[in-house]
């Protein structure tokens, strides 16, 4: 998404998959829901489906490109973990890490 951040604890962000579910009570004010639903129905806006959880596999080599070692933060805006991520693709998301390994990875969930 992004290999220059504004968030103070990171390089970058890194968002093969985008949206989410809000399944705990601590999900009630989601930032990422927040941003990606001012967006919904703009066409070709990267969140024009809104929050709802999508794949972005266009996204999986992002950090490969990225030739300066940074610090990553993994899905900033969703969860990799989520329960409608299928396995595979996780296992893909973890393979790009594994290649790309003078980033320093953050997955958060």
């Amino acid at each position: 998404m992004s290999d220059n951040s504004k968030i103070e604890w990171t390089d970058a962000t890194w968002n093969p998959v985008r949206g989410c579910s809000k399944i705990s009570p601590g999900c009630t004010n989601c930032y990422a829901e927040t941003f990606a639903e001012r967006f919904r129905g703009v066409p070709g806006h990267p969140f024009e489906q809104g929050f709802d959880l999508r794949l972005v596999p266009e996204k999986l080599a992002e950090p490969l490109r990225w030739r300066i070692p940074k610090m990553i933060f993994v899905n900033s805006m969703s969860d990799l973990f989520h329960e409608q991520v299928p396995d595979d693709y996780i296992v893909n998301v973890a393979r790009v890490m594994r290649l790309a390994n003078w980033h320093t990875y953050q997955v958060l969930t």
